[in-house]
């Protein structure tokens, strides 16, 4: 488990984080940029996740075509994803070809082409995106929630934007916003695989260390201001009824997110979870039915979703609300905790085990906490949590006054939402 993990600091606050890991073939190397959805105003939402598809466009140097085969033509993997408050995109290669990757994906950072018929058709790919999740309830319910949870805030938008946004930003607009938020002080190299720190310090000083460094961009943070709605209700004519249960809570660097690690693996991360049996083994109510987590820097959600049968979610949102109110005044027993935490440990370890995991490992780490967190120090903090502690971070996140309840479904009427706020209300 013990990763051999080194960071350097470019003179323009460009950072390089390397993972070595001798005994593979592969090297996995992604640029972390920080920004994303909650950097944005409601004008420009989607502007990052929009810069992520253009990226793959073409630079100056490179066509579209030429950039994924600089990667896939040598056996290589591309991709890239935007979250709310990073983008990255990465490429996984044999190891001699490592530079060569980091040559294309530096050329991606620093001379995309923003051609104006590029952003014309890119445009019009994510309008088709937008309408697809749209037909999507699972995905509906959840931006529904999202929007609830963070009532006005940039947290709560779709990463994706809206369509009104997106047809409202013209090619100076996407320039002028990865102008201004694409800055060395706030841009990562992660490396993982088969290579060696120093090398990969000089490498990246080459190909960017003549950015010009620049102050990284801020967002506005989540307050006690920031509102809940606690109910959004969609009627839409599906075959079920879909549920997104969620509670607003702490950020990533609350000492709780251990706990809550393991709170979660116990309601519903996987097959052997309360929900997943009761739900889905015992009463037959669902085939998908699950809880996660989101941690972000000042904020954070734990959600319950539901795929159910749509003449019976009252009895299932009465199943899962009993089973959250259980974890409340009762300690997990000793081999259901035990079993959690060899869960979250085990799951770790595995992970690992790839180059790829291993970059977005670091990477996450030093974007989110501004250092490495290391998997020995991270297992210690898990081992330490105790039934007590889960139950407690139980009873401080699922509050009624922290929760909204959004549901998609054919079948919702007036005493049906009456029904679900009396439900939540038990908590």
């Amino acid at each position: 488990m013990m990763m051999d993990v080194k960071v350097s600091r470019l003179p323009n606050g460009m950072r390089v984080v390397t993972s070595a890991i001798p005994r593979v073939e592969s090297v996995t190397l992604g640029i972390w940029v920080g920004v994303g959805a909650r950097f944005e105003s409601l004008h420009e939402a989607g502007a990052s996740h929009f810069i992520e598809h253009l990226l793959f466009k073409g630079t100056k140097r490179r066509s579209a075509v030429e950039i994924s085969q600089a990667i896939e033509g040598s056996g290589g993997y591309l991709n890239a994803f935007t979250q709310e408050e990073s983008t990255c995109f990465y490429a996984r290669v044999v190891c001699d070809q490592a530079w060569t990757a980091l040559d294309v994906l530096s050329d991606m950072y620093r001379h995309p082409l923003m051609d104006h018929s590029d952003i014309s058709k890119e445009r019009g790919v994510i309008l088709e995106e937008i309408s697809m999740y749209k037909d999507q309830p699972q995905h509906l319910v959840q931006e529904m929630l999202g929007e609830a949870l963070w009532k006005g805030h940039p947290v709560g938008r779709p990463i994706i934007g809206y369509a009104q946004s997106l047809s409202g930003m013209g090619t100076r607009d996407v320039i002028d916003f990865m102008n201004r938020m694409y800055v060395p002080s706030g841009t990562m190299v992660a490396l993982a695989g088969k290579l060696k720190h120093e090398e990969c310090v000089e490498q990246v000083r080459k190909f960017l260390g003549m950015v010009k460094a620049r102050k990284a961009p801020g967002y506005r943070g989540v307050t006690s201001r920031v509102g809940i709605v606690r109910e959004a209700f969609l009627k839409k004519e599906i075959e079920q009824t879909h549920l997104a249960f969620g509670f607003r809570h702490f950020g990533r660097h609350d000492s709780r997110r251990y706990a809550l690690r393991i709170l979660n693996t116990v309601l519903g991360e996987n097959m052997s979870s309360r929900l997943f049996q009761v739900v889905r083994e015992k009463h037959g109510l669902a085939y998908s039915v699950n809880s996660s987590f989101q941690l972000l820097d000042d904020t954070g959600a734990w959600i319950v979703s539901a795929g159910l049968d749509r003449k019976r979610h009252r009895k299932a949102l009465d199943l899962i609300v009993k089973e959250l109110v259980r974890v409340q005044e009762q300690d997990v027993g000793r081999a259901e905790f035990k079993r959690a935490k060899d869960y979250v440990i085990g799951q770790m370890r595995l992970s690992l085990e790839s180059t790829s995991h291993q970059m977005m490992w670091v990477g996450d780490n030093l974007m989110s906490h501004g250092r490495f967190i290391s998997t020995e120090e991270t297992i210690c903090l898990i081992e330490r949590v105790t039934p007590e502690q889960v139950r407690a971070v139980a009873n401080q996140v699922l509050r009624p006054s922290q929760s909204c309840v959004s549901i998609v479904s054919p079948d919702i009427g007036e005493r049906d939402k009456r029904w679900i706020r009396a439900a939540v209300a038990r908590l």
